[in-house]
């Protein structure tokens, strides 16, 4: 479970204090999906890098699992994040020296060896429909292919909670479709935690709970 408590973000600027988040608090169990819209620098994404342990919030508390990632030392910290939540970023964030296999299998690079990691990444990459893919590097991929590559990258270490930030924001019409159908079939598939922020309207009507970014405030919509 996912609980967000009464969160707030600042960051200093020499006029004092910018607040970006204040008082933000909702709850996500396992299995649930929620879209978070809104105008650009209304918070979306910073809402999204504290919950997923990449900056920490100025108040208030983020639990996973029952464990504050905050509370824990810089190396725990890491451990954590890695283990249990996955990223897709707008930007897909491929390796271009590395085929599409070995950077679905980066954020594994750090975990205990022979624990099956590679079968899983085949599985992975098959059934995003890229079994025939495994060894092309992201050059020779097309835009929707790479995030595809980056969805089964996020999935590999199978973690509780999935973080998307405008994950279809760079794709034409058609990828953006099938890559937002991937994202929640795979959620599904392995009941996972989804939370998506993302600018698209086509996107967002397809998860039944909805937030939206207002004025520094999270709210349902």
């Amino acid at each position: 479970m996912l609980e967000i408590q009464r969160l707030s973000k600042a960051y200093p600027t020499p006029q004092g204090p910018l607040d970006v988040l204040s008082d933000v608090s909702f709850e996500l169990k396992r299995g649930e999906a929620a879209v978070i819209t809104g105008p650009s620098g209304s918070g979306k994404s910073t809402l999204l890098y504290a919950i997923g342990a990449l900056d920490p919030p100025t108040a208030g508390t983020i639990t996973l699992d029952g464990v504050n990632p905050y509370s824990l030392a810089e190396k725990e910290l890491s451990s954590f994040r890695n283990q249990k939540i996955g990223f897709v970023f707008q930007d897909h964030c491929l390796l271009p020296q590395c085929s599409a296999i070995e950077n679905v299998l980066a954020p594994t690079l750090v975990a205990p060896r022979d624990n099956g990691f590679e079968e899983r990444a085949r599985s992975l990459l098959g059934q995003v429909g890229l079994e025939h893919r495994l060894n092309h590097r992201p050059s020779e991929l097309s835009g929707g292919e790479k995030q595809r590559v980056a969805i089964a990258r996020a999935l590999v270490q199978e973690p509780v909670l999935l973080l998307c930030d405008e994950p279809t924001g760079n794709l034409d019409h058609d990828s953006a479709e099938s890559v937002g159908s991937l994202l929640l079939d795979m959620h599904a598939r392995f009941q996972t935690m989804l939370i998506v922020v993302t600018h698209s309207r086509e996107l967002a009507n397809r998860f039944s709970l909805k937030y939206e970014m207002k004025g520094r405030h999270l709210e349902r919509a």
